[in-house]
């Protein structure tokens, strides 16, 4: 499982795109209509709660304590062992964050496929990835990566003293925009695309209405990514 993690490492920023067109596949419904009444909102509901969540979570652990962890020569390097922050609480909040937005963006577009297999896939590449860090992590920092992973769980975030961590620390907002503006384009641009173009009871069925509305929306996306990059290119914003 090793190898296979360092293999789909190399291609790790790419996967995230790759996964957000699969959304748009034909599959049948998770929440479809029954006696009459269309349960629609369910998926509208619970995938932007579940999407939003898996969001806060990497703004969270990137605002207070981001890890560089990027690779080095498309393989797992990292400078140094990270252990403050969100990572006193999870080993890995950005994967977390990964999977939530990715689980929530499923369920907001109502995709049974989605859910039921292609999520259990990018589940099991995640965690040979996962595997793949650890294993240089373990060889890089010994005994004190050790400890660390008796302290803090792969996965499963601990939540006792997270306001503590938050009130301890300063949150670099400006970090977080900057690391995150390509996510958050990607991200914001499926939620709108999915919700316009899966959910026509939300334009009346109007075409025009709902190109509009994609229109605009995509414009101010990607007005804020040009923005975001703006000010980092220019070094105005420091991450």
């Amino acid at each position: 499982m090793i190898q296979i993690g360092n293999f789909f490492f190399k291609y790790r920023n790419f996967l995230f795109i790759v996964l957000y067109l699969l959304l748009f596949i034909p599959s049948p419904l998770l929440f479809g209509e029954k006696f009459g009444l269309n349960y629609y909102w369910i998926a509208i509901i619970l995938g932007l709660t579940i999407t939003v969540l898996g969001q806060l979570i990497r703004g969270g652990t990137i605002g207070l304590a981001y890890i560089v962890r990027g690779g080095k020569d498309k393989k797992v390097y990292a400078d140094g062992l990270v252990t403050e922050g969100i990572f006193n609480h999870v080993r890995n909040p950005l994967y977390v964050g990964n999977i939530l937005m990715l689980l929530g963006v499923g369920f907001l577009a109502n995709s049974l496929i989605y859910i039921l297999i292609i999520m259990p896939v990018f589940l099991f590449i995640y965690h040979c990835i996962v595997l793949a860090e650890e294993n240089f992590l373990k060889s890089k920092f010994g005994a004190d990566f050790e400890n660390y992973t008796k302290k803090v769980h792969r996965w499963i975030p601990n939540v006792s003293g997270l306001n503590k961590t938050f009130s301890s620390m300063e949150f670099k907002w400006k970090r977080w925009l900057i690391k995150e503006y390509n996510t958050q384009f990607v991200w914001l641009c499926g939620i709108v695309l999915i919700l316009l173009f899966k959910y026509p009871q939300l334009t009346n069925s109007n075409d025009n209405v709902r190109n509009l509305l994609a229109f605009i929306f995509v414009l101010t996306f990607a007005g804020y990514y040009f923005f975001i990059r703006y000010m980092k290119k220019s070094g105005k914003w420091i991450a």
